[in-house]
């Protein structure tokens, strides 16, 4: 058995390593100012409304500050000692009642889209579990055919090897091939969490006794990093999520050494160390 999961570590390593070379890393960088690059269909589509959503404000801003400086100007003091006493105007009430609406409509027909868009997939090619602990998760692929779970912790400062980022990296990965739609079901054991990526755009509540579902589609090999993004208690800050987007070649190795590894009833740990299931989704 030692022997099996040996070779399929090695299988899956050197499959890795020579993918390597087109691999990247994707977590937030000193004085960033922007989103972090997008890597999928969705945070795509969220970087595009919020352009949007920025010209819709500059342009609102430019009108009511070039307003604002008109009138100073033009009804001062000095340019019109005489104030006007006008109290009503009916074209006036209707353009400010008008133009906001359509705004509003103008900005809700793409966000309603989006939210949709983002919502859930009807052509899901795998499912994930992630469920939300303090102050860690776990994770499982109910689509492996096996049970295949593990739990992922931050590492340690004074444990981190070079290339490891603090505060980000885990002791395990969730691996995940690119081009394909993955189906993401969140949960908790006992306070809320909420799992969250920033290159894909993801971010889901995790919260004790249900279960929420969206989904992502990676377009890149390399590492994403992200964080439990609700406040979950002392050690919220210290919650991170690693996922690894692999080529379906290295996937396909992966899987082999997880059903070696992670697969419970193939390891007499697991008994010591029972994790929490998620409710089924059927």
């Amino acid at each position: 058995m030692l022997k099996k999961k040996l070779t399929a570590l090695a299988v899956f390593l050197t499959t890795i390593m020579i993918g390597g070379g087109v691999a990247m890393a994707q977590a937030p960088k000193e004085w960033q100012m922007g989103f972090q690059e997008a890597h999928s269909p969705t945070m795509e589509r969220i970087i595009s409304f919020n352009s949007i959503l920025f010209w819709i404000c500059v342009a609102m801003s430019i009108f009511v500050i070039s307003l604002m400086v008109y009138i100073i100007f033009r009804f001062s003091a000095k340019r019109n000692p005489t104030p006007s006493k006008t109290s009503h105007n009916s074209l006036i009430e209707v353009l400010w009642t008008v133009i906001p609406v359509i705004i509003l409509v103008a900005v809700a027909i793409p966000s309603f889209r989006l939210l949709y868009f983002m919502d859930r997939t009807s052509e899901a090619e795998m499912t994930i579990k992630a469920i939300g602990q303090q102050w860690f998760w776990t994770y499982e692929y109910p689509d492996l055919g096996e049970d295949i779970s593990f739990d992922a912790f931050m590492i340690a400062e004074d444990e981190l090897e070079e290339g490891q980022i603090r505060l980000l990296a885990t002791d395990e990965s969730v691996v995940v091939p690119i081009d394909t739609n993955i189906r993401l079901l969140v949960t908790a054991t006992d306070v809320i969490h909420a799992w969250a990526i920033p290159s894909f755009g993801v971010k889901v509540d995790g919260i004790p006794g249900r279960v929420n579902e969206t989904w992502f589609r990676v377009d890149a090999e390399g590492t994403y990093y992200g964080q439990c993004s609700e406040l979950c208690g002392k050690d919220h800050a210290f919650m991170p999520i690693q996922v690894k987007a692999v080529s379906k070649e290295a996937y396909a190795e992966w899987v082999a050494y997880a059903k070696e590894e992670y697969a419970s009833n193939d390891s007499d740990s697991d008994a010591d160390q029972p994790v929490a299931r998620l409710a089924s989704a059927d």
